[in-house]
């Protein structure tokens, strides 16, 4: 890639990822102030908390390992890289039970489990919180031990002149590790998928009932399901494409990432910035927030 463009791209990632970490950092720092004051919070919030804070981690890993990547410094890179899958891997579990919460309360289904899980789910939000980071911490051991054998093992080769076996130990790695993410992320990826596919069915359901009811007619309640089905349609497709982006990344296509790695970094992380975004405007409690702090900010000038 020329250095223009490439240029380009740098500038937007970092100004993409300053800009995640200014939301995720915001609703942390909101919620989590409300949770310390009350000693609880709403179910829902609780788990927006918690994924703010792992998504203000990831973007701050996933800027220091492509500044640590710029520079060579591989071993390196192999350790930050066992606390970016852990973080990644407790994202992915938190966007599911997020979507699992709002599937839960907002779908009209009235199958007989869906009631039950609506009277059960916000008592189990924290379970379900502890549960993530202890499957999160279990899984990625497995990629941990193998990251650490490999970065002695090629020490010790390097040390000795021989390559081969080095080699053939990265080969085994990154096809043990691409084995690995796959069965991690793909149970909560399912989870996600299931339920946001359930949730965008029942809104669809609910709209065509309501068109009905009243043709023509565009009345706010109308224009908020419409927007929710917006923003549930938009965010499917760009984590759908963060978990082939994963994948991809994984499976070591160096010719094509070694080009446009900046502009492929740009468009895996820029679905996860944008949710943060719709995060933020969706909860009235954090949209208030952030006008009174932007009026305070600007009668302050």
């Amino acid at each position: 890639m020329p250095f223009s463009p490439m240029l380009i791209f740098v500038v937007i990632f970092f100004l993409e990822t300053l800009a995640a970490m200014l939301q995720n950092g915001f609703m942390v720092a909101v919620l989590g102030r409300e949770w310390v004051r009350c000693r609880t919070l709403p179910a829902c919030d609780m788990i927006v908390a918690c994924l703010a804070a792992s998504r203000f981690c990831l973007h701050g890993m996933a800027l220091l390992n492509n500044l640590i990547d710029s520079f060579n410094f591989c071993s390196k890179v192999y350790y930050f890289n066992i606390l970016w899958n852990f973080i990644n891997i407790l994202t992915y579990w938190l966007t599911a039970w997020l979507a699992v919460f709002y599937c839960v309360k907002i779908s009209s289904f009235s199958h007989p489990i869906f009631f039950w899980l609506k009277w059960r789910i916000s008592r189990s939000v924290p379970r379900l919180l502890l549960g993530s980071l202890i499957i999160s911490v279990v899984t990625v051991i497995p990629a941990a031990a193998s990251n650490v054998i490999l970065i002695q093992m090629i020490a010790s080769q390097s040390s000795h002149g021989n390559h081969t076996l080095a080699d053939r130990a990265q080969t085994f790695h990154r096809y043990f590790s691409l084995s690995n993410l796959v069965l991690v992320l793909l149970i909560p990826f399912l989870l996600f998928l299931v339920s946001t596919l359930l949730l965008i069915f029942s809104l669809h359901q609910h709209l065509g009932q309501m068109r009905a009811r009243r043709p023509g007619s565009c009345d706010p309640s109308t224009q908020a399901h419409i927007m929710a089905l917006k923003s549930l349609t938009f965010f499917l497709v760009s984590y759908a494409s963060y978990f082939l982006s994963l994948i991809i990344a994984f499976m070591k296509i160096t010719a094509l990432r070694r080009q446009w790695h900046w502009a492929w970094e740009v468009v895996t992380y820029a679905g996860i910035c944008l949710h943060s975004s719709i995060l933020v405007l969706s909860s009235p409690k954090l949209r208030n927030t952030l006008k009174t702090k932007l009026w305070k900010a600007l009668d302050k000038r």
